[in-house]
């Protein structure tokens, strides 16, 4: 295990440091002089990411590793505009062997048996019989449920992290029980079934044994087409389940991305998948902003301003860092 996690930076500022670390961003730009060039970077482990500056014979050092490679830093830690950053001195790759992927692999910090325990109550409560026993078809199968658990809910976007996809899920269900309820015309347990199973086929899309990765099969076919097969399978094995309601669930899973750019094969094109597609894109962009907006590290003040939260595509104000600062410099109001 590493001996020194980002979180702990702040405890380190002006002093050096050598620690092995996850390269999540890596350019070489020009310096202003415009002739040499210097090294960009964003360096991560499972505590927090930090920006790294290289100045010396930055493209010597740039051929050494690549993005998303393992690397073994030695740097002084350093402060720029009053935000912590390391000034690299040496940078190499590590081979994976080498790593002990438990330093980089980020896990929720919730309960994943409570919320297992909420989301299969959630279920029971159900009172169509054959959604029930549809959606109860997929949580009883162990390997199903093993791997529900585990898996995270993206590779970057939303949710990156061990046991991310069912936090993604519950909470995703917690909204739509409160929209079922403001929307009479919603068929509150069809719209459930597609919040459990919308993205149920990222437990064969993503692999998380050695970091976040997409299977050939994730790669090739993806978790939309994955969905719409185990989802053929489980009606398969069910006795007397109505064709039209395995229409639905299907078309609520073909849709839920929204739109044809964003990789539905289908318009939503029921209330239920309506509101499904706006509850889940809410809640992840929700998510990815929360993160974006919390302190980068330990004893480090939150951002004010966010150059680009990549799920937005654009920057973003923290309002309540703004307003906090706001406030210090007794601004006029």
């Amino acid at each position: 295990m590493k001996d020194f996690f980002l979180a702990d930076a702040v405890k380190h500022r002006g002093r050096n440091i050598r620690s092995h670390f996850l390269v999540a961003q890596k350019q070489l730009r020009d310096r202003n002089d415009g002739i040499a060039k210097y090294l960009s970077l964003t360096l991560c482990d499972r505590s927090g990411r930090i920006e790294g500056r290289l100045w010396d014979n930055a493209e010597t050092w740039a051929a050494k590793f690549e993005q998303n490679d393992f690397v073994e830093v030695r740097a002084c830690v350093d402060e720029f505009n009053g935000k912590l950053q390391l000034k690299v001195l040496e940078i190499i790759r590590v081979e994976p062997t080498k790593i002990d992927l438990g330093d980089f692999q980020r896990s929720t910090t919730r309960d994943i048996e409570a919320l297992w325990t909420e989301l299969r109550d959630t279920v029971a409560s159900f009172t169509d019989p054959d959604l029930k026993r549809l959606v109860f078809a997929f949580l009883d199968d162990p390997e199903i449920a093993r791997r529900y658990k585990a898996a995270p809910a993206a590779k970057f976007m939303h949710h990156a992290w061990i046991g991310g996809l069912l936090e993604h899920v519950v909470d995703l269900i917690r909204f739509c029980e409160l929209a079922a309820t403001h929307f009479p015309l919603i068929h509150r347990d069809l719209l459930l079934t597609g919040a459990v199973l919308h993205d149920i086929g990222k437990i064969y899309e993503l692999s998380w044994e050695r970091g976040f990765e997409y299977t050939l099969e994730g790669q090739l076919i993806g978790h939309i087409s994955i969905a719409t097969r185990l989802l053929d399978e489980k009606v398969k094995s069910l006795t007397g389940f109505p064709k039209p309601m395995h229409t639905l669930v299907e078309h609520l899973i073909l849709s839920h991305h929204g739109s044809l750019e964003f990789g539905s094969p289908k318009l939503p094109m029921i209330p239920e998948a309506v509101l499904l597609n706006y509850l889940d894109d809410a809640e992840a962009k929700m998510l990815a902003i929360q993160e974006a907006c919390q302190p980068p590290l330990e004893g480090v003040a939150a951002p004010v301003y966010i150059d680009r939260v990549r799920a937005l595509d654009r920057p973003l104000v923290n309002t309540r860092a703004f307003l906090a600062q706001a406030e210090a410099k007794d601004l006029p109001r």
